[in-house]
């Protein structure tokens, strides 16, 4: 130890502060102050473990009396250092205990906070991170919410969903997948016993209650193709209102509600009759160009007479989109509530497959749906676009 100031005398606590030259100076065995200026004094503790010199820190000198550094040093000499045990490590190892003993503390309710905050940027839909929020705060977080995540048992994932799994089973299956993901996300990647108790295992089925046919979640409702024309002269009778406009222009298109309400003029080629939606509003997160049918573009250029601003179906004042039940409003106005707005992506789908020759990939191209394995996708590259416009063409034709 270099600058270190020897003394056999004892030290008393009054030259504590009487020191003010730095260096390193011996109060007992093994025990140093370490002086780096008048006010910077602090001790250590000097051994050696397994033939090996260590330095350990033992607390600032205004905080830690000649005294209670005596008596520290002795302790560790007698415990530890005597047993072959190095104190550092010894320490390091209790304060990484602590920590983990910290971690398996966090309540429920902060673990999913921090989920949310980690993998919110890979949700495009504002309105998805509302409701994740919502759903937590209205039905897990009375339950769970306060409990650390290690203490939550199956037994409370039913408390949760018990409630609500037959008279709001979608909202419930959510709920449980939400659950278990921020558990997942809470749990200790080392721990070989770990397992999730909002899994939706046998038990847990066996446990509640079952779902009644007509309680089972069902598909979105949709128009048998038959009825589409007939449907869509009776909306384009109702004038043109912008909502009108936007549900027949998803109807014509087999777009996808939020691709259509986040339409813009600029993602749109009129000449070449197509729209190109870019991979952020997509749900496969890959850019879908959609070929535009004759009726269609005129179904754009009636919503062009009505405004100039840079949405294609704004709400008034014509600078944010439509809402997500704007076209659902029309459908229950024309009294077919009965109907989805998504519901005409498989009216469409079923004409495609019954009342067409068109390859199934095509069809399923033409609904952005994402076909075949990792190995097929990679070796085609293409998107079937001018197979796709003869399809979307015939389906223009056969609506009217």
């Amino acid at each position: 130890m270099q600058n270190q100031r020897r003394s056999n005398r004892p030290r008393a606590q009054g030259e504590v502060a009487a020191i003010k030259i730095p260096g390193k100076y011996r109060f007992a065995p093994g025990l140093y102050l370490q002086v780096a200026g008048p006010d910077a004094k602090s001790w250590i503790y000097r051994f050696t473990v397994r033939r090996q010199e260590r330095f350990m820190g033992l607390g600032s000198a205004r905080d830690v009396t000649l005294a209670q550094a005596r008596n520290r040093v002795e302790e560790l000499r007698v415990n530890q250092v005597s047993k072959k045990i190095d104190p550092i490590a010894a320490r390091r190892a209790a304060d990484e205990l602590e920590r983990a003993a910290k971690s398996k503390a966090i309540p429920f309710r902060e673990r999913a906070e921090q989920y949310i905050t980690a993998h919110e940027g890979e949700w495009r839909n504002p309105k998805h991170r509302t409701q994740w929020r919502a759903t937590l705060q209205t039905y897990a977080y009375p339950v769970i919410g306060e409990l650390p995540t290690k203490a939550i048992t199956a037994s409370h994932i039913v408390k949760v969903l018990r409630p609500i799994w037959v008279e709001k089973a979608e909202t419930a299956r959510r709920v449980r997948g939400r659950i278990e993901a921020i558990l997942d996300y809470a749990a200790d990647p080392d721990d070989p016993t770990y397992r999730n108790p909002a899994a939706l295992t046998a038990q847990l089925k066996k446990v509640l209650p079952k779902l009644g046919k007509a309680r089972r979640p069902s598909r979105h409702a949709s128009l048998p193709y038959d009825e589409a024309p007939e449907f869509l002269n009776a909306l384009r009778a109702r004038g043109d209102g912008v909502a009108a406009l936007a549900l027949e222009f998803a109807i014509l298109t087999g777009a996808r509600t939020n691709e259509v309400l986040g339409a813009r003029w600029n993602e749109i080629d009129r000449r070449a009759a197509v729209w190109t939606i870019p991979a952020e509003r997509m749900k496969a997160f890959r850019e879908h160009r959609v070929p535009l049918c004759a009726e269609a573009l005129r179904t754009l250029e009636r919503v062009r007479a009505l405004h100039n601003g840079d949405l294609v179906f704004p709400s008034r004042p014509f600078d944010r989109p439509l809402s997500e039940g704007s076209m659902m409003a029309v459908l229950k106005r024309m009294n077919r509530a009965d109907l989805t707005v998504h519901g005409f992506r498989a009216t469409f789908r079923t004409w495609a497959a019954e009342r067409t020759a068109f390859p199934r990939e095509v069809a399923e191209a033409a609904l952005a749906h994402v076909v075949g394995d990792d190995t097929e996708r990679a070796y085609q590259r293409g998107d079937l676009f001018e197979k796709r416009r003869k399809l979307m063409d015939d389906w223009g034709q056969f609506l009217g």
